[in-house]
């Protein structure tokens, strides 16, 4: 009688059947914000300090909305437009077309009429800018992809022209830009007054930062948009129009950076030709400090400058001339890339 056969046994697990490690999550950047909200809460009292954190919140997600069209163009297309704070100036100027005409909406005591005008005005300032930003990339912007100091210049000449057609426009003088009525005055949380502007302007920003950071992590579009910056040949290749894609991002950039001059003008209340070109050093160190092409990056870096420059502003006046700068030294010198960048793994 034969032996019988030996069961077959299971073939050992193969290396690709491994599952891969999870990639680890760089969570210290994430860590700065609060902890120079804390850091300063010792040197202040309490509702001093509540004011200024929600001052500081809202300057900073109004410069991340500016902000972050520039690095979204930078991180697709690497380009570097110093002309981006004519956007901003457009977009403000753009919205006074609906504002100036509608004060009465904005002045009556009605909540639902003064959002109803300033909707509206948002809308027409995002649709200004996106199309500006569509002609300013097909006729400044394309001849010069590559070319990072034609771009400088070419970008600073189209900001320097915005300006004039501003002035011609809208006269040289400073334009005012009220406050709707429902947004006047400040809430009391015991004694900390925080004005309504200001937590208006926090939850535009944080409602801007998910809608980017979800269109580019859970959309096809985003999974496009990422493919693009690693390797734009092989996505191309693949059948997909690359180019159109770069000048829709480049639109949206503008448009976000016409929704960001009219939350700034509407924050200083006044505008003027120049405003965009004002605070175009600001919006750089910004994207510096995140880190080039880090919509993440540029959030926090926004958020740490604001809250700098507002509690160096109270504390050490003359300190916060240079906060910004004290700020960018010491990041980079702890990541001379930025927060986050492409370059780190």
């Amino acid at each position: 009688m034969t032996p019988p056969l030996p069961l077959p046994q299971a073939a050992p697990a193969t290396q690709a059947e491994t599952p891969l490690p999870a990639a680890r999550r760089d969570i210290a950047p994430l860590l700065l914000v609060p902890l120079l909200m804390l850091a300063v809460l010792p040197f202040v009292s309490f509702p001093t300090w509540i004011t200024l954190t929600v001052a500081g919140l809202a300057m900073g997600m109004m410069i991340f909305i500016m902000a972050s069209g520039l690095t979204l163009v930078f991180g697709l297309m690497n380009v570097l437009n110093f002309g981006h704070g004519a956007f901003v100036s457009v977009g403000a100027f753009s919205a006074t077309l609906v504002l100036l005409p509608m004060r009465n909406w904005l002045e009556a005591d009605s909540l639902a009429a003064n959002l109803g005008a300033l909707g509206l005005a948002v809308l027409l300032a995002m649709a200004v800018t996106a199309l500006l930003g569509w002609a300013f990339e097909r006729v400044l912007i394309m001849p010069v992809y590559g070319q990072h100091l034609k771009q400088i210049l070419i970008t600073m000449g189209g900001m320097i022209v915005s300006e004039q057609l501003i002035n011609v426009i809208w006269g040289a003088e400073q334009l005012p830009l009220p406050l709707p009525a429902a947004l006047h005055g400040a809430l009391f949380l015991g004694e900390a007054a925080i004005e309504k502007y200001r937590l208006v302007a926090v939850v535009v920003g944080l409602v801007v930062f998910a809608a980017m950071f979800l269109t580019l992590n859970r959309t096809r579009i985003g999974l496009l948009i990422r493919a693009g910056v690693e390797n734009g040949d092989m996505v191309e290749a693949l059948g997909y129009r690359i180019r159109r894609l770069f000048v829709a991002v480049f639109a949206a950039g503008s448009a976000l950076a016409g929704l960001g001059g009219v939350m700034w003008g509407l924050y200083k209340e006044t505008l003027s030709a120049s405003m965009g070109a004002d605070i175009t050093v600001m919006i750089f160190i910004v994207i510096i400090i995140g880190g080039l092409g880090s919509v993440g990056g540029c959030f926090i870096g926004a958020l740490l400058m604001a809250l700098a420059g507002n509690y160096a502003g109270f504390l050490a006046p003359k300190v916060a001339l240079v906060s910004n700068i004290i700020l960018m030294i010491a990041i980079l010198l702890w990541r001379p890339a930025g927060l986050y960048s492409k370059s780190r793994s």
